[in-house]
């Protein structure tokens, strides 16, 4: 191996004085993957450039494209959709997947660098490069580090705690043994702590689901209790240092958070009550700190084709890169602006909203940070300029959707019979997906199919291109060999 580039150098290590304060308070495991970013790294500046307006593609773009991208697929956020355009570009491009053996890569344990199928950490150059990281993780900067270079670009996205515990409740009800036993969402958010307990089989998916798909360690009152059997199979548990700080604030379940109403409103910032002024407590602002260090771009679920506009500008790539369909979405669920228009709610529904928020309070903390963030980049995009490309995006979505479907949207399952397009069904929802119309030319078919295939159909089928099964041949016989 070769030097340290300096991104890299400051990836693993940070600034000196910090690394020195952190030892003496983190385990060195952990003290690697909370603090090893670059804790002074700025948000990049963005490479502005127009979109196509009416043109039937996109306009040639001014810089190179990015092709070394990690991306943190959190649960319930609409990350499957993102997977999908990553599947598709990398597919078309001829980029190498950093794959798992089966589908996740270990997941809930944190990530290993061993899991990724055909890595030889000992094999030096004659390795061929992996371009893209993006399936189910619990992060882990220092192991990911053994697998993409430091340069890699670093994305996620996020979801509202209250619209992304709906959804997990339903998808997740047999998985947690908290949501199991409670009766409904209503139930559990009133008394959480009857059907909770911390390290039970599950139940990460019922507290804090990003905080704890980004790697990130809980207060003391949130940790797994020693001697839990589930502990013991986490082979380098994230821990906080002792006297690092207060305890995580808990956000007011009262103090509503009123995000921007829509792009069209012209708005492009965003209010929150004074109470939610996350500064007093150090513990959230580390973690958010660290955060920014590590991530280029995080996405928001609730602005989701806002996210793809500025996604497509920070890797420079054309707009057809980004456009695709929803995947994995359940009946009945949507992701639209009202899971966050807390004026549109009913009194009920008003306070199942502020219980979820309070009960995930760390997740509700890092929603709001990075909706902050993303609605800064939009400023600085502009929102004129914003408003034509997502305008373009739908529309083209839109196009694709009427050339490609059956009914120009997706369907219940039971209409699906082609098993390549039919997602996996998991939950108490009926996950929806797409059947392509026929008559299409061999273009458009293979185009169609790729926006129509769901993550795991579509991941085995780069796992086949990646690691195409052994064939042995026969030795010719003049005649069928007796039996």
């Amino acid at each position: 191996m070769g030097l340290l580039s300096p991104t890299r150098t400051m990836r693993l290590w940070g600034p000196r004085g910090l690394g020195v304060a952190l030892g003496v308070f983190m385990t060195i495991g952990f003290a690697l993957q909370l603090w090893g970013g670059p804790f002074q790294r700025r948000l990049p500046g963005l490479q502005l450039r127009h979109f196509w307006a009416s043109a039937p593609g996109p306009a040639a773009p001014s810089c190179p494209p990015r092709q070394r991208l990690v991306f943190l697929k959190t649960h319930k956020s609409g990350s499957s959709s993102v997977l999908s355009l990553l599947h598709r570009y990398g597919d078309r491009h001829g980029l190498r997947f950093a794959l798992p053996a089966r589908y996740q890569f270990g997941y809930p344990r944190l990530f290993q660098a061993s899991r990724v199928k055909g890595y030889r950490p000992q094999s030096g150059d004659t390795q061929p490069p992996f371009h893209i990281l993006c399936h189910h993780m619990r992060f882990n900067l220092k192991e990911v580090l053994q697998v993409m270079p430091s340069d890699s670009f670093f994305f996620s996205i996020v979801r509202d705690p209250a619209a992304l515990a709906r959804s997990a409740f339903s998808y997740y009800k047999s998985a947690s043994s908290a949501f199991r036993k409670a009766p409904s969402l209503a139930a559990f958010l009133a008394n959480p702590r009857a059907f909770y307990r911390p390290g039970a089989r599950g139940d990460h998916y019922a507290r804090n689901l990003l905080w704890f798909d980004f790697g990130l360690p809980f207060p003391p009152d949130m940790r797994t209790k020693r001697g839990n059997p589930r502990v013991s199979k986490d082979p380098n548990p994230p821990q906080l240092p002792s006297g690092a700080g207060p305890p995580a604030h808990t956000l007011d379940p009262n103090a509503l958070f009123h995000p921007v109403p829509t792009v069209a409103d012209g708005h492009s910032q965003m209010s929150s009550p004074a109470s939610l002024d996350l500064g007093s407590s150090s513990f959230i602002q580390w973690n958010l700190a660290w955060l920014d260090s590590v991530f280029d771009l995080v996405l928001v679920a609730e602005y989701f084709d806002e996210s793809l506009v500025l996604l497509a500008d920070a890797l420079c790539w054309g707009l057809d890169d980004v456009v695709g369909f929803m995947h994995n979405a359940q009946a009945g669920g949507g992701q639209d602006r009202s899971t966050i228009d807390d004026g549109g709610l009913t009194t009920e529904d008003r306070q199942l909203t502020a219980r979820a928020r309070a009960w995930n309070n760390l997740d509700w903390a890092l929603y709001v940070h990075f909706n902050r963030s993303l609605w800064a980049r939009i400023k600085q995009y502009g929102q004129s300029r914003l408003e034509s490309a997502v305008a373009e995006l739908r529309a083209r979505r839109e196009a694709l959707a009427k050339h490609c479907l059956v009914g120009g949207e997706a369907l219940d399952p039971k209409y699906i019979t082609d098993r390549r397009f039919r997602p996996f069904q998991f939950g108490s929802g009926k996950v929806l997906g797409y059947v392509l119309r026929s008559g299409l030319s061999l273009q458009d078919q293979e185009e169609c199919e790729r926006l129509a295939t769901p993550e795991l159909q579509y991941k085995d089928k780069l796992d086949a291109k990646q690691f195409p099964p052994t064939v042995s041949l026969p030795l010719k016989t003049s005649r069928r060999p007796s039996p």
